[in-house]
């Protein structure tokens, strides 16, 4: 969102012998500002999750208007893990919640507590999305768990990422 180098969780980094990986990482050297791209360019929004995310997503406002934009042109809105945040301060332009309605899933108030990290999160993000009036379903901690409600995607937990991952391409497919 703010362009340039992409911070990256040390176990994410790449290592020797995985080309994919690396490939990856080299991408993320030298990002484009989200203020800088135009939603028309794309099909889809895809949100993705990590801790930092819960620090960046929630109060990012170019971010809040590029979910908007493809809430409110029907275009496929997805996301995994904490990667839900980018959610919580969306309102759409008859004033209510992005979330509120909406089937879907994050991680868990109990996956956060399992790792102890609750109490360093700004927030629990499934009490959040419970409070914006989003109808949360969750599974059985740290197993794979995706949910589609229409254009909307979302991923509990890093577990659900190829499972979402292949649910966003299958819907773009079908477009």
């Amino acid at each position: 969102m703010k362009g340039g180098k992409t911070p990256i969780d040390p176990n994410s980094l790449p290592q020797e012998g995985n080309a994919e990986r690396i490939s990856d990482h080299e991408q993320l050297q030298d990002t484009v500002l989200l203020k800088e791209l135009s939603s028309n360019d794309f099909d889809a929004i895809y949100l993705p999750g990590g801790h930092r995310t819960m620090f960046d997503f929630a109060n990012d406002i170019s971010l809040q208007n590029m979910v908007r934009e493809f809430a409110q042109s029907d275009r496929i809105v997805a996301a995994v893990c904490h990667g839900l945040s980018g959610f919580v301060g969306v309102t759409l332009s008859n004033g209510e919640s992005f979330v509120k309605g909406k089937t879907l899933t994050s991680f868990t108030n109990n996956e956060e507590q399992t790792i102890q990290l609750d109490s360093l999160m700004p927030f629990l993000l499934e009490d959040g999305l419970r409070q914006l009036g989003a109808n949360f379903i969750s599974a059985p901690i740290f197993s794979e768990h995706v949910i589609t409600d229409g254009n909307l995607i979302t991923g509990q937990n890093p577990q659900s990422s190829t499972s979402l991952g292949k649910a966003l391409l299958e819907r773009l497919e079908a477009k």
